[in-house]
């Protein structure tokens, strides 16, 4: 008897992912991983001013998916921005069968991955999405989510993982931007991976300042550096790396500064489960 194919359904929370992104994804898939079956819901092509359609149509599409027995994971198409318009009310339409998957994505899907974690979802995991392949290498990328999804492979993962007891990794705007909201998940104890790309320094910086200012994050295990990539010129100049300035805050407001993390926008991100690895 053949085993049972591993079955991911696509939606894409925020922006539109092009359907020329998605057949060269499933190409790949199935060149290269047999056992994996990709769904990609139609929403991930609709169109609706800057978003895959409108709030309701996300929110829909992605309980649609998350509520189906059918599938083991959610797979986010790609970032861009429109998350936030639609997770409060897609996480309510959430029941028993959409806590047994595992959830994949990052950029602005980092508004689902940390209210997901803040219900108590076990399987929620910063990761390449498909429009990745459309970056340099980036079928790299993808190969990587698909090789975690499919077996949880240990190369897949960011290297410090397996030395933290509780990790969770985010785009520095996107978790600016969510905390304080019904979003936010309890912290305390994690090491916080960060990453950012095309901001100005002075938005990192600003960005890094509410972040480490905030009474709940200050419990954190402490605080990793990801890649920030495409920093526009400041003018004038800023004066201080990304390195500098997430020291500077670690330093003002007591969290430590761990180095740095192999995650970014970009073909070398790396796996990072929430919570860390499950104990064995």
């Amino acid at each position: 008897m053949s085993a049972r194919k591993i079955r991911i359904g696509i939606v894409a929370p925020s922006s539109r992912l092009e359907a020329s992104m998605a057949e060269r994804v499933k190409g790949l898939a199935a060149d290269r991983f047999p056992g994996v079956e990709l769904v990609f819901h139609p929403q991930c092509f609709r169109s609706a001013g800057h978003f895959a359609g409108t709030d309701a149509e996300r929110a829909a599409a992605f309980a649609e998916v998350a509520n189906d027995p059918a599938f083991d994971a959610v797979w986010f198409g790609r970032g861009g921005y429109g998350a936030g318009r639609m997770a409060e009310d897609a996480l309510a339409k959430l029941g028993q069968a959409a806590r047994a998957k595992t959830y994949l994505g990052y950029s602005d899907g980092g508004v689902l991955l940390a209210g997901l974690y803040a219900r108590g979802f076990p399987a929620v995991v910063h990761g390449p999405m498909p429009a990745d392949i459309g970056r340099s290498n980036g079928e790299e990328a993808v190969a990587r989510a698909l090789s975690y999804l499919a077996t949880g492979a240990a190369e897949t993962l960011e290297p410090s993982v397996a030395a933290s007891a509780k990790v969770v990794a985010f785009n520095i705007m996107t978790f600016s931007q969510l905390i304080g909201t019904p979003l936010q998940p309890d912290l305390a104890g994690h090491v916080l991976m960060l990453e950012e790309v095309s901001e100005y320094m002075y938005r990192i910086d600003r960005s890094l300042f509410h972040i480490t200012s905030h009474p709940a994050l200050r419990r954190l295990a402490g605080i990793r550096l990801g890649r920030c990539s495409q920093i526009p010129d400041n003018d004038p100049d800023f004066g201080q790396t990304e390195v500098e300035v997430v020291q500077h805050w670690c330093a003002k407001s007591g969290i430590p500064y761990l180095g740095r993390a192999d995650i970014g926008h970009d073909a070398a991100n790396k796996i990072v489960p929430f919570g860390g690895l499950p104990s064995v």
